[in-house]
């Protein structure tokens, strides 16, 4: 399947576009985040979704909001997991009128210098994913261990799902509407590493076209990582519920 839907985003100023910005105790991070991805993107609109952070991360978005037009805010009960506060803004941003959907984290592990990036290659897929593991690609103050935990589970999801990409666990990607129109949202049940490589293998699944785009990808400097065992856990049993169609 082909997108019937070919407008793409201006690359240089990202009109049309939409961020998705789950957070959960990011206050330290996110006005310098939102000014960042501006400086790039003039024009892009930014939603951040918060679970309820006890840091005041909610309120500090909804007084951003309320002095720029571009920004928006929604709030959930709790802390309710990574792949859900993406789906939330997904069906939000399907009530408006965005051409393009971002999904983005708010630690500045993903740099919006790379923004640009994703929308000029989307004019040619439907999907583009950042890509730590390509030429141009890689990751920034990662200890060894981290570093063969990641690039094996993507090797294992690869080799399960039998598919060319080289980074399917990762976060920072950008999806054409028509993807997110024809994807059945409901139906989506894994939430962290899990999510990212269910949301594309139902992608291509669909007949869209996916591409990739190199990244680097630092270490977080402020906050909490959000990781643990039990999104390595859903992700490496996930990859084989996928593959077998359940």
């Amino acid at each position: 399947m082909s997108s019937s839907r070919r407008e793409t985003p201006d690359p240089a100023t990202g009109a049309g576009a939409l961020i998705v910005v789950p957070t959960y105790n990011e206050r330290e991070n996110l006005e310098a985040l939102i000014a960042a991805i501006l400086a790039r993107l003039p024009e892009v609109h930014v939603l951040v979704v918060d679970d309820n952070s006890p840091d005041g991360t909610g309120a500090l978005a909804d007084g951003l909001a309320a002095a720029d037009p571009r920004l928006h805010a929604i709030h959930r009960a709790g802390k309710l997991g990574l792949g859900t506060a993406y789906l939330a803004g997904f069906r939000w941003a399907l009530q408006r009128d965005y051409t393009a959907v971002f999904e983005m984290d708010a630690d500045f592990s993903h740099q919006p210098r790379f923004l640009p990036d994703f929308l000029r290659e989307l004019e040619r897929n439907d999907l583009v994913l950042g890509c730590r593991y390509m030429s141009g690609g890689g990751v920034e103050d990662w200890g060894l261990g981290r570093q063969l935990i990641s690039r094996g589970g993507n090797l294992y999801a690869r080799l399960v799902l039998g598919v060319p990409f080289t980074d399917l666990t990762g976060g920072f990607k950008c999806f054409r509407r028509a993807v997110l129109e024809a994807l059945d949202l409901d139906a989506v049940h894994q939430v962290g590493y899990g999510f990212q490589i269910e949301l594309t293998w139902r992608t291509l699944g669909a007949g869209f076209r996916v591409g990739q785009v190199p990244i680097i990808f630092p270490d977080r400097t402020k906050g909490q990582s959000k990781m643990s065992g039990a999104i390595f856990r859903e992700a490496a049993l996930g990859v084989w519920r996928l593959r077998m169609g359940r």
